[in-house]
């Protein structure tokens, strides 16, 4: 089992930037592909990006592409989320997850593990 704690996240203004992390613990973090997904109030969660065991492949939605880069470091057991170009509609509670699966995969439903989820709030 794996265990995901997440950090970062806030307020911050248009064309800003902001930098979200997510610390595993449990078992070997290299073993799984991690994604990043969000949640805007009254909407459902979406898919933001995805990054494999290794980190040499990554996905994105096309929402983000350009503007958020995905990251990990196996060594620190934490994967990133580097927002630029933050926009308001951006604003969303964001929660990284563990697959255990091929990685890259855009569906919520084939992650095994979540963050406990952290609030970014971009403001116009």
């Amino acid at each position: 089992q794996v265990q995901l704690v997440q950090s970062g996240g806030g307020l911050v203004q248009t064309g800003g930037s902001l930098t979200l992390s997510c610390a595993a613990s449990g078992r070997a973090f290299s073993s799984y592909a991690m994604g990043w997904f969000r949640q805007a109030p009254g909407k459902e969660r979406e898919f933001v990006a995805a990054i494999t065991r290794s980190g040499t492949s990554t996905h994105y939605a096309d929402s983000v592409k350009g503007r958020f880069t995905i990251s990990r470091d196996n060594a620190k057991n934490t994967v990133y989320l580097q927002m630029n170009s933050l926009k308001p509609e951006d604003t969303a509670d964001y929660y990284c997850a563990a697959d255990r699966g091929v990685g890259l995969s855009p569906w919520s439903y084939e992650y095994d593990y979540w963050g406990q989820g952290t609030q970014v709030t971009v403001s116009s």
